[in-house]
């Protein structure tokens, strides 16, 4: 009996390691984005509130909204990360997860564009988000699955724009550490819709 057949006899299919290691390979370029859109919801979040209180960005009542929609939108992007980071490495899921926390970045972008009265560095900010949500909606396609190198390639560069246009914006401190946002309440439910 050759080798081959002993560990497909075994329960070992041939090229399940190879499949495994390109697995890991997207997970970990969709874990990147991932994370790095999370940091920029975060970012947007922390900023909005941390100068909420300078009268001539909004007054109070538009402010809450906006602090409430930015707070909103940087726990959805935690909670993508937290469903990716738990989940077995699988490159169409995890394509999914980095989708939607670029989503959830690009609707905080947004509130950071309202809050700073739309700023033409904060409109700039706002337009690279979204662009970088497109492009890692792009990547997770049915098509793509989450393996299209040139999709997740275009995926990589507009989330590291939209990163150097919160920058610019003064949303980003280059260097800072951005403290985590709390998932909020997670039921098995929310968790397993992240991933579609």
């Amino acid at each position: 009996m050759s080798e081959q057949n002993h560990d497909q006899e075994e329960g070992t299919p041939a090229g399940g390691a190879e499949q495994q290691e390109t697995a890991n390979s997207f997970r970990a370029c969709h874990m990147a984005r991932a994370q790095s859109a999370a940091s920029r919801a975060a970012a947007v979040f922390r900023y909005i509130e941390g100068v909420g209180t300078d009268e001539k960005r909004s007054d109070g009542a538009a402010r809450a909204e906006i602090l409430f929609k930015a707070t909103h939108a940087a726990r959805v992007a935690a909670q993508a990360l937290a469903v990716l980071s738990e989940s077995q490495p699988h490159p169409a899921a995890d394509s999914r997860c980095a989708r939607n926390a670029a989503a959830a970045a690009s609707q905080a972008a947004q509130m950071g564009q309202l809050h700073d009265d739309g700023s033409e560095l904060s409109a700039a900010a706002a337009r690279a988000a979204v662009k970088a949500a497109q492009a890692a909606g792009a990547a997770s396609v049915a098509g793509a699955l989450g393996e299209n190198e040139t999709l997740n390639a275009e995926a990589d560069a507009a989330e590291k724009a939209a990163v150097a246009a919160a920058e610019a914006a003064g949303w980003i401190r280059p260097g800072e550490q951005i403290p985590e946002v709390s998932t909020g309440t997670r039921s098995a439910d929310v968790m397993a819709m992240m991933h579609f």
